[in-house]
């Protein structure tokens, strides 16, 4: 039976990604996530299916596919946590609610959490490389990361509509900004779904004890 080679299925994806990447800014053009534009509706609901859409298709895929979720869970964890770092720009969210372009309802605990997340993803990820984290707290840096957007989401959502007074989360829906939580936001979810599944492997050690002295990390997973 033909079976890709990592690399076919890395480019694979990364195909996958790009046409994600390229179908939410086309339709972002098109104003369909801008609530009063011409192909809007007047509800966050296309910007929130956005958001969920894609996360339930990698959930169905990665229950369904052995392959799929053997290739995933062969992704060096180290890299994964390494790619969180890039959210210290949630710092963009403090700005633009200075500038009054983004109520503090929103901009408060969406940036201040990926800002707390950024900062700590490259201690984090040295940990792992080290072997000094254990699972517990690896998984709970994960759980904090996913609280952190699901927060943002979920204060973007209300501060478009019960918690809107004045300023709203309208920018949001527009680009560039529209891409965080139509692409960035799932996406990264997705990765901390990833590697929470990749810490309850039994290869994950708790402690540098409890790896042999002659074992090295490999590419995939640690053990």
């Amino acid at each position: 039976m033909y079976e890709p080679s990592p690399w076919r299925r890395g480019a694979s994806l990364l195909g996958i990604l790009a046409v994600w990447l390229a179908e939410v800014t086309i339709a972002s053009s098109a104003g369909v996530f801008s609530q009063g534009a011409p192909f809007s509706t007047k509800t966050p609901l296309p910007l929130g299916l956005a958001a969920l859409v894609p996360i339930l298709l990698f959930l169905i895929w990665f229950n369904s596919s052995v392959q799929f979720r053997d290739f995933l869970l062969g992704i060096d964890p180290v890299v994964l946590t390494a790619v969180q770092t890039w959210r210290v720009g949630g710092v963009v969210f403090l700005i633009l609610m200075a500038f009054g372009l983004l109520p503090a309802s929103f901009a408060l605990p969406a940036g201040l959490g990926d800002i707390a997340i950024g900062i700590t993803a490259p201690w984090i990820a040295g940990a792992v490389k080290r072997r000094t984290i254990s699972k517990g707290a690896f998984i709970t840096w994960q759980i904090a990361g996913m609280a952190d957007l699901v927060i943002a989401v979920g204060s973007g959502v209300l501060s478009s509509g019960i918690l809107a007074h004045g300023v709203t989360t309208k920018i949001m829906g527009q680009l560039p900004m529209s891409l965080i939580p139509t692409f960035a936001v799932p996406l990264l979810l997705i990765l901390h779904i990833i590697q929470i599944a990749q810490a309850r492997r039994p290869e994950f050690p708790a402690s540098p004890a409890h790896v042999p002295a002659n074992e090295t990390l490999q590419t995939g997973y640690i053990g």
